[in-house]
């Protein structure tokens, strides 16, 4: 596979001023994502800055003497309880997800259907990450979306949301990233839709439920408050990799993530 140059597609003013306003949660944001895989006693040795609420003693009435005294706390209440702070992570969609669950390496994509480099991306390198890692459970792909180049691109993303209610979310993503010719309208999307094999009564329907729309925007809203200056970008175990970088770049960043 020939490498080339990083290249990414970048945000409009829309999404520049989102990604900047948000610029101090990036940090925390990341943390947030790192954990998303993990349960909360895998020991991932996730660190950053968390919010920890305590028990305090407090002061009980004795019914007899009328005295007042601490009750110590228990030991569960004693307890530090750690809380995630920075942006609002949106829920998982398991059915836009591609490995095992037990993948020691989460790779989170922020991508749009419309962007050049995210197809680039799909067509050349992804698979070879399935090969490697994906099928083989030392990585979990995550996707969102971040459909930043317009009203196509939400559309775009929201027919990939009411594919993955049949199912083939995958396989719409492989779809329409095969040919990115002729934009992706209407006639486009219904296309790729039925060449999938999706019930179109169904696939209509669902693209007019304002869940879909709104799990789109949940999507979008995280990656610009986390900072994405465009796509495709990505988080490793909660580190930023930006552009449809070489291969081996990938291969570089996995292999660091395994081992941390």
């Amino acid at each position: 596979m020939r490498e080339e140059p990083v290249e990414r597609t970048r945000l409009g003013p829309r999404g520049r001023v989102l990604a900047m306003t948000a610029a101090a949660a990036v940090v925390l944001g990341v943390l947030a994502v790192a954990a998303l895989d993990r349960p909360p006693d895998s020991g991932s040795g996730v660190g950053g800055p968390v919010a920890v609420t305590e028990s305090a003693p407090t002061i009980a009435e004795s019914p007899d003497a009328g005295a007042t005294h601490t009750v110590e706390p228990s030991e569960e209440a004693a307890q530090p309880t750690p809380t995630w702070e920075g942006p609002t992570v949106p829920p998982i969609d398991d059915s836009l997800a591609r490995g095992v669950a037990s993948a020691p390496v989460t790779i989170v994509e922020f991508g749009d259907f419309k962007c050049v480099n995210c197809g680039r991306f799909a067509r050349e390198i992804e698979p070879e990450l399935r090969r490697r890692y994906i099928d083989t459970g030392v990585v979990r792909l995550f996707w969102r979306d971040f459909p930043a180049q317009g009203r196509q691109s939400m559309r775009a993303a929201i027919a990939g949301r009411a594919a993955a209610r049949q199912g083939k979310f995958w396989a719409f993503h492989d779809a329409v990233y095969a040919d990115q010719s002729g934009g992706l309208g209407e006639e486009k999307l219904r296309s790729l839709a039925a060449r999938i094999g999706l019930d179109m009564a169904a696939f209509d329907a669902d693209r007019r439920d304002p869940a879909l729309r709104e799990a789109v925007e949940q999507d979008f809203a995280f990656g610009a408050q986390l900072g994405m200056p465009g796509t495709p970008g990505f988080l490793i175990n909660g580190t930023f990799f930006f552009g449809a970088q070489p291969l081996s770049e990938f291969v570089k960043q996995i292999e660091k993530a395994r081992h941390e």
